[in-house]
């Protein structure tokens, strides 16, 4: 070997280290790493994985079971420029959630189950250009939800159910150029939402239930004037479902008149009321109109009055407008608990919707002496009272105990000799409609008809009454009894005698006899 050549290679060695790049962190297990590019994606990941490279700026952790972003996962990763964590389950996003990322331009939260937003959660991300959202269980959008997002240029919010864009949830996307909005449950939206976007140049609104009413008059005149030039052809058609005349007809093809409003009217019943120390309270907000008004119900502070403030909730109700007020839609129901003299006072029902508003003042009295529960009273022990005297009912009572006992057993006496007659006269009766009963019988049962001329006439006085065993009364003939009874008076001296019969004996005319019992 020449001289030298140990030294040589030493340099040469010292060269080659100094170029080398310095070396990376370990890859997670079951990841993937190369240059600054992460890949995790579809490993059943529960968590964001420990020892990610601190240098790196591309991560991608799609298609796992990821449901919560815990505190300081995220924090090592100062270089992320680009985040995936679509088809993930996450629920919710924790305030400052990405606040160590301050150079992240993309992130990607497409199908999970984010149900709200704060506008906490985007803290940090000032230079974040594309904001993925689509595809979640999102509702309404809040005031305020993106005022931490100045660059951001694309926001992706298809297919959640967002039925609810406040007026100042798009605050602070001054930079904002493509909004996408459709396949939600929106059916109105304000002018005064999409006013913070001066510099939008695509806006899709397709594929809502819109309600076609007056409080869309701005859209529809903003498409025709200038905001076409936002819209491809197939985002023109802005479809309506209510009011059921116009459903599946084109905003564009309505004219403003039949985009019509019913101001709102208010009803509160009693407008005043009373109650007690400790009680709780419920009164009811009746209100209607179309579009369903928004129902609020605040306590009016009168001038005099300084805290504390007695606190109302409207029950079922959700943050009104800028989360200072609770309301509901249709009808508003005031829930007080414990009430306390704070709580007295005048409060305010108001009706709101894109036709105008309505309020109706509601008068609240306290009742200043609590009322305790009562609690079974012991009767008091009888009063002497002199011999023979009965004591007294109160006044206006009815009741059977409050009189006396003389009364008392003449009271009962009464009842029970009514009663005993009526039970008499019930026997009676029944005692008659039986004898009539026995009395009828069949035709002819009973009764006895004579109709004998063999033997010679027969008159009455020749007739026995009979009875059987059957209690049937009849009449017989007995020959051996005279035809007239003893006694009887002579017939007269000018009736001349019978045929048929003796010079000496007077003698009717032969009669037939039908005798009946």
């Amino acid at each position: 070997m020449a001289p030298g050549a140990p030294a040589l290679l030493l340099l040469l060695l010292l060269l080659l280290l100094l170029l080398l790049p310095p070396r990376t962190a370990g890859c997670p297990a079951a990841c993937r790493c190369y240059s600054a590019t992460v890949e995790c994606g579809a490993l059943r990941l529960r968590v964001v994985p420990l020892g990610i490279p601190p240098g790196t700026q591309t991560l991608f952790l799609q298609d796992n079971n990821i449901a919560r972003l815990e505190p300081g996962a995220l924090a090592p990763l100062a270089a992320l420029r680009r985040l995936y964590l679509h088809n993930n389950s996450l629920r919710a996003l924790e305030a400052g959630a990405f606040r160590a990322q301050p150079r992240l331009l993309e992130l990607a939260l497409t199908s999970n189950r984010l149900r709200a937003l704060r506008s906490s959660a985007f803290a940090g991300l000032a230079q974040l250009r594309v904001l993925y959202l689509a595809g979640n269980q999102l509702a309404r959008l809040l005031d305020f939800t993106f005022l931490h997002l100045p660059r951001l240029q694309e926001l992706h919010l298809q297919e959640n159910s967002i039925e609810l864009l406040e007026d100042q949830a798009l605050a602070g996307l001054s930079s904002l150029a493509l909004l996408d909005l459709s396949r939600n449950q929106l059916g109105t939206i304000s002018r005064e939402a999409l006013q913070p976007l001066a510099s939008l140049q695509v806006l899709r609104l397709t594929e809502n239930p819109w309600r076609c009413d007056c409080a869309l008059h701005w859209l529809g005149a903003w498409i025709k004037e200038g905001g076409q030039r936002l819209l491809t052809s197939r985002d023109r058609k802005i479809m309506c479902a209510e009011p059921p005349r116009l459903a599946l007809q084109s905003l564009l093809d309505i004219s403003h008149s039949s985009l019509i409003c019913i101001p709102p009217s208010v009803h509160v019943q009693p407008l005043e009321l009373t109650a007690n120390l400790g009680e709780d309270l419920r009164v009811a907000c009746q209100a209607s109109g179309y579009p369903q008004p928004l129902v609020t119900w605040r306590k009016v502070l009168q001038p005099r009055e300084g805290r504390p403030r007695a606190q109302a909730q409207l029950e079922g109700g959700a943050p009104g407008l800028g989360g200072h007020s609770a309301s509901d839609t249709g009808s508003g129901m005031l829930f007080l608990t414990n009430i306390t003299l704070a709580h007295a006072g005048k409060y305010e029902c108001e009706a709101s919707n894109a036709g105008g508003a309505a309020r109706v003042p509601f008068r609240l009295l306290v009742n200043a002496s609590r009322q305790q529960p009562q609690q079974p009273a012991q009767p008091p022990p009888p009063a002497a009272r002199p011999a023979g005297r009965e004591p007294r009912p109160e006044a206006g009572s009815m009741a059977f105990r409050a009189l006396g006992l003389a009364t008392q057993t003449a009271i009962a006496a009464a009842i029970a000799l009514l009663a005993l007659t009526a039970l008499l006269l019930v026997a009676m009766i029944c005692r008659r409609r039986r004898r009539r009963k026995k009395a009828r019988g069949p035709p002819g049962e009973g009764a006895l008809f004579v109709n004998d001329y063999s033997d010679g006439p027969c008159t009455f006085a020749q007739l026995e009454e009979l009875r059987d065993e059957c209690g049937h009364e009849m009449f017989v003939i007995n020959r051996s009894k005279p035809l007239f009874a003893e006694g009887m008076a002579e017939a007269p001296a000018d009736c001349g005698p019978t045929e048929g019969t003796g010079p000496g004996l007077r003698v009717p005319p032969p009669v037939a006899y039908e005798i009946h019992c």
